[in-house]
């Protein structure tokens, strides 16, 4: 008689090389805390189109090891060697990110329990508590400030009970729970991206093409800085030494007799500034009010950054 045992795995099996066969992209989640009704929920969410992968650790490695050697390809084993602690694949063929939004959806609210470890630092926020004057040693024994507030228990100033990453203590627990508050959230959650051969972390999913285009513009603008410093020629610094060879030739034809018709409008401007002004800068005033303001007018020549009322390239 075939062993049952032997059978489930035979067919598990399969169907992890079913799996393998037919998607290129997965998901690496975590499952702590995780119920079976969440996951019921995010299967039927993902459905059709992605297909939630749970089981032992040791099962699915030795499978996608044997099938990358029948198949006589690696792609797979850098999944292979992340396969570790409570971990499933979401094997899918949309778009990762809309699936790690999705998973992200189904999350429950849940108490600190002893032992569990805090997914987000918990902070008690100062003020007067439900907690009558009799709970004042849960509060000791977290070192926390209190003072007795009309028959409650009142804290002096906000106080972190639980730091992310920690163990959950009885005491932090018991205090939590008698305030009623349910700090943490669980849900699946994404922690590596499978995408044909390759694996990222899914925080890459959460840059924007935003911060692409200015950490591209940051590095573009360091190498023309270098390139400028060190006068060695690149393409980064090519804008730059055009304009700054332009207003060289520029400042050798506004001190020279040669011209040419771009330092023309500079050497005019220098000349008479008040021919540059707009029509309409002059106020409601007669016609006697215009020689002050032209004599008002004639210290610009000093000042650079003045508007010119045209471009040095026009």
């Amino acid at each position: 008689m075939v062993n049952q045992a032997y059978l489930d795995k035979r067919k598990y099996g399969e169907r992890v090389y079913e799996l393998l066969d037919n998607y290129d992209s997965a998901l690496l989640v975590h499952c702590d805390n995780v119920g079976s009704k969440q996951f019921m929920d995010i299967r039927t969410a993902l459905r059709p189109n992605s297909v939630v992968l749970m089981g032992k650790n040791t099962l699915m490695r030795k499978i996608i090891g044997n099938y990358c050697a029948e198949k006589g390809n690696n792609d797979w084993m850098v999944l292979h060697d992340l396969l570790v602690g409570n971990v499933g694949v979401i094997f899918t063929k949309e778009d990762v990110k809309e699936v790690k939004t999705k998973v992200s959806e189904f999350v429950v609210p849940a108490p600190a329990k002893v032992g569990s470890t805090a997914t987000c630092d918990v902070t008690i926020p100062a003020g007067v508590t439900p907690l009558e004057p009799s709970q004042t040693g849960f509060f000791q024994l977290l070192n926390i400030a209190t003072k007795i507030n009309k028959g409650a228990i009142e804290i002096l100033s906000d106080v972190t009970v639980v730091t992310k990453g920690e163990r959950v203590g009885s005491s932090a627990a018991a205090l939590l729970g008698k305030m009623k508050i349910t700090p943490f959230e669980y849900g699946l959650v994404v922690k590596h991206i499978y995408d044909k051969g390759s694996m990222y972390p899914a925080a890459v999913l959460d840059i924007t093409d935003e911060q692409l285009a200015a950490k591209f513009a940051a590095g573009v603008s360091n190498i023309a800085s270098i390139s400028l410093a060190t006068k060695y020629p690149t393409l980064a610094a090519v804008p730059h030494y055009i304009v700054n060879s332009y207003k060289n030739v520029l400042a050798i034809s506004i001190g020279t007799e040669y011209t040419f018709e771009l330092a023309q409008k500079v050497k005019d401007y220098l000349a008479d500034p008040s021919a540059f002004q707009s029509a309409g800068g002059g106020g409601g005033g007669g016609g006697g009010g215009d020689k002050p303001a032209a004599a008002a007018a004639a210290p610009v020549e000093e000042e650079e950054e003045e508007d010119m009322g045209f471009d040095l390239f026009d």
